[in-house]
């Protein structure tokens, strides 16, 4: 499936427009990229970073703690509907620095 990214909560490691690749029910290992259903709004989708498994789901975290409207674990705790697993970030193809 394919995902884009808004939102500042993954930065650097996503920016808002970059477009993602994700393999749904791929097995995820602590430090992947995924993505998952908010929870409390299971139509919306979020993108984390996965810490850790435990009992009740994967502990998942911003990469930008300070972002405006950040959302994670630290808010919500664990998550166990875990849609994917990112597999590359496609576009843009290049990016600038900034």
């Amino acid at each position: 499936m394919r995902v884009r990214v808004e939102g500042d909560s993954m930065r650097p490691s996503l920016r808002p427009g970059d477009w993602l690749l994700v393999r749904r029910g791929a097995r995820v290992h602590p430090g992947d990229l995924v993505v998952a259903r908010l929870p409390g709004d299971p139509a919306q989708l979020i993108v984390k970073r996965a810490q850790w498994h435990g009992a009740d789901g994967w502990w998942l975290e911003s990469d930008n703690q300070r972002a405006t409207g950040r959302r994670d674990s630290w808010d919500f705790g664990p998550v166990d509907d875990i849609v994917g697993r990112v597999v590359l970030r496609y576009w843009p193809l290049l990016r600038r620095a900034r």
